[in-house]
């Protein structure tokens, strides 16, 4: 019952390997990017959810001194820094595909690399 409760991890661990085989295994560049964008997602679920706590609140000071279990910030703000990352990584990745469908007029690695070696 123990690994039932750690659902959102093994959710973690499916979109991981999802985007990692989709990385590996597909040839259109574009599928590679879809992929990467799957996995650097399935890392932002995995540091949102080491950083929740229960029964935390926000790290607000109360005026009444009582005693409260705060929820780290530092996971949030490292994911607002992920996605910013990670559009970024993206924007270049298809405006880098656009480019090689111009210059090779395909976005296929084996045409590609067929193309490269008769040049």
């Amino acid at each position: 019952m123990r690994l039932l409760g750690l659902y959102n991890y093994w959710i973690v661990v499916g979109l991981m390997m999802i985007g990692f085989y989709t990385m590996i295994s597909r040839g259109n560049l574009v599928k590679k990017l879809v992929g990467l964008s799957v996995f650097q997602t399935s890392v932002m679920i995995l540091y949102i959810s080491m950083g929740k706590i229960f029964g935390g609140t926000a790290p607000i000071l109360l005026e009444d001194g009582e005693h409260v279990v705060y929820t780290n910030p530092i996971p949030s703000v490292l994911i607002l820094t992920a996605i910013v990352v990670g559009v970024a990584t993206l924007a270049v990745g298809l405006a880098l595909v656009v480019r090689i469908k111009e210059a090779y007029g395909t976005i296929e690695e084996d045409e590609i690399h067929e193309q490269d070696d008769v040049m």
